[in-house]
């Protein structure tokens, strides 16, 4: 698969099959995905693969930290506090994009709240991938990182895999660090879902728009 066949096949899957990916499909993908480039070659990223019993016992600490209504202490301020339009129009538009999908209508709390905790059952995915990097780190390296999840993202898609980036993974930070392991002296910065597609479940059958060239490019000459 050509790259530019991999952006466009590439999307945040939500529903995968009950079909295992070896560790052997997981190095390759990472393998590729390393050669990202980051600011001065210090490649930031560290990758915690969880699967199998590990993952069972992480994901019901994480969906009782939901449920509970547990405080968040992601390690960094993901989206505004204040959201203003466009970005409050695309966000809701991607919203009703998604429950609509299931059909889910636009009042129902519960049935919202239900398909949000799939979240943390990475959407039941044989795999969670969490990114970490050192607290040193600064905003270049969020850069960096960002490229790196591209990278393997797109390898992840050429080797016939789906996948669905997370931040919603890091919002329990100390949670995630203390069941893994991971030094609290570290930036928790996503986690991501990793499977093979249902390619049956209406959840996966939207795909959320991009905006034309005219709308976000200037050239200048």
């Amino acid at each position: 698969m050509i790259v530019q066949e991999a952006l466009l096949k590439r999307k945040s899957v939500r529903a995968y099959l009950n079909k295992p990916v070896t560790n052997e499909q997981i190095k390759s993908i990472l393998d590729l995905a390393k050669h990202a480039p980051s600011g001065v070659n210090t490649q930031p990223w560290k990758v915690d693969v969880v699967t199998g019993e590990c993952k069972t016992r992480l994901q019901k600490k994480l969906l009782k930290a939901f449920q509970t209504g547990a405080p968040r202490d992601m390690d960094y301020q993901y989206y505004p506090l204040e959201w203003k339009a466009p970005y409050s129009t695309r966000r809701a538009a991607c919203g009703l994009q998604l429950y609509h999908s299931v059909g889910i209508e636009k009042g129902d709390k519960d049935k919202r709240l239900t398909q949000w905790a799939a979240n943390y059952r990475a959407f039941d995915a044989p795999v969670m991938l969490f990114f970490t990097m050192d607290s040193v780190m600064q905003t270049g390296s969020f850069l960096d990182f960002g490229m790196f999840l591209q990278s393997l993202m797109l390898a992840a898609t050429a080797k016939g895999l789906a996948t669905c980036p997370q931040g919603a993974l890091a919002e329990y930070a100390t949670l995630v660090k203390e069941e893994l392991q991971i030094p609290a002296d570290t930036i928790l910065l996503c986690g991501m879902a990793l499977g093979y597609e249902d390619t049956t479940a209406p959840i996966n059958t939207y795909r959320t728009p991009r905006l034309e060239l005219e709308e976000f490019v200037r050239f200048h000459t």
